[in-house]
């Protein structure tokens, strides 16, 4: 398999920097995949789960990482992903994000404007994700 050049960003660090063989992010129209020689491409991607296929030493290695909003740029055989927050799931806290959850959702409960009521439904999603991909990637 070919690979590609791979810049993860967040707003606090670099997640990944590498070459990687496949990438699939989570967009508003369903999951988006990309190998070597993806044509050009800019999308949006949404909160989900996010997968890079790596090679390391001979082996195939998947990385599963949950992923909040942000873009995805495919430009002449690099990609780049600049997102809020990107998080393997060995580094999601689940009882933190069980906690973040609940709180989310009284909030979205008890909302006071309309801003207050989307910017729950944010931290809602956000945390729906970590604990799905944290319990998804458990089981496996």
């Amino acid at each position: 398999m070919n690979a590609f050049s791979l810049h993860i960003l967040t707003a606090f660090k670099p997640f990944f920097d590498g070459k990687c063989l496949s990438l699939v992010v989570p967009t508003p129209s369903g999951m988006y995949g990309i190998q070597a020689k993806h044509s050009d491409f800019v999308g949006s991607i949404v909160p989900g789960e996010m997968k890079i296929t790596c090679e390391e030493d001979g082996e195939i290695k998947v990385i599963t990482a949950a992923v909040a909003d942000g873009i995805v740029r495919v430009e002449g055989g690099d990609v780049l992903v600049l997102a809020d927050t990107v998080e393997r799931a060995e580094e999601i806290d689940e009882n933190r994000a069980q906690a973040a959850y609940e709180k989310a959702l009284e909030d979205s409960a008890q909302q006071r404007s309309v801003r207050e009521y989307y910017v729950a439904q944010a931290r809602l999603a956000r945390a729906v994700n970590r604990l799905k991909v944290k319990r998804h990637t458990i089981k496996r």
